[in-house]
């Protein structure tokens, strides 16, 4: 980091960061603090399973928040209480109000009247595009007929992209759990990664 434009420090001199800033290690916890205090103090309990939980159960109504960073979905019973939650959220902070959730963290979320489904065929797209991969390319057995070995092939230069392709399946599989299987195996050789490894991914 350097010193904001305009600021002299004299040599041997550092300065001493007073608030969080944006990216830095402590910036989320800082983050998830502040926002824990001021929704308790609106009613809401922290999940002790999943501290980006928010729960308020006042038995006419019951509220669901989920923080992931900056980005909130509110879920509940009464559209009312959902609206002052909006109000609330936005005495606090700056905030953009997308209205009725379609799109949260790589999920869409589709209304009928049949219910509501979760599906992620944008995150699979973009997931297929990275790799230069395409739907027609796919198998209806979502893993190879051989065995997976720690010496198939030659080793990846770089084993990065690898890594980053297995952790986007594994989210993938909230709603794909039939790659599940295929997922883990390939997740063995995250450490030493071979050209094979590579491959059994685009064939999914």
């Amino acid at each position: 980091m350097t010193p904001p434009e305009g600021l002299q420090v004299p040599a041997g001199h550092v300065c001493k960061l007073v608030r969080s800033l944006y990216s830095l290690k402590h910036a989320s916890r800082e983050w998830n603090h502040e926002f824990t205090i001021k929704f308790e103090l609106f009613g809401f309990l922290q999940s002790k399973h999943d501290h980006y939980l928010f729960i308020k159960d006042d038995h006419a109504t019951f509220t669901i928040l989920l923080v992931y960073v900056d980005d909130i979905l509110v879920v509940g019973n009464s559209k009312a209480m959902i609206l002052d939650v909006k109000k609330y959220l936005d005495s606090l902070f700056t905030i953009k109000d997308l209205g009725i959730a379609k799109y949260f963290l790589g999920l869409e979320i589709a209304r009928s009247l049949q219910g509501i489904a979760v599906t992620q065929t944008k995150y699979i797209s973009d997931i297929l595009q990275d790799v230069g991969s395409s739907s027609q390319d796919s198998h209806n057995t979502p893993a190879s007929r051989n065995k997976f070995s720690a010496e198939a092939g030659n080793a990846l230069p770089n084993p990065a992209p690898y890594r980053r392709l297995i952790g986007r399946l594994i989210y993938l599989g909230f709603t794909r759990p039939d790659i599940a299987h295929a997922t883990q195996q390939l997740s063995q050789y995250l450490q030493h990664p071979c050209k094979e490894h590579w491959m059994q991914p685009n064939m999914s």
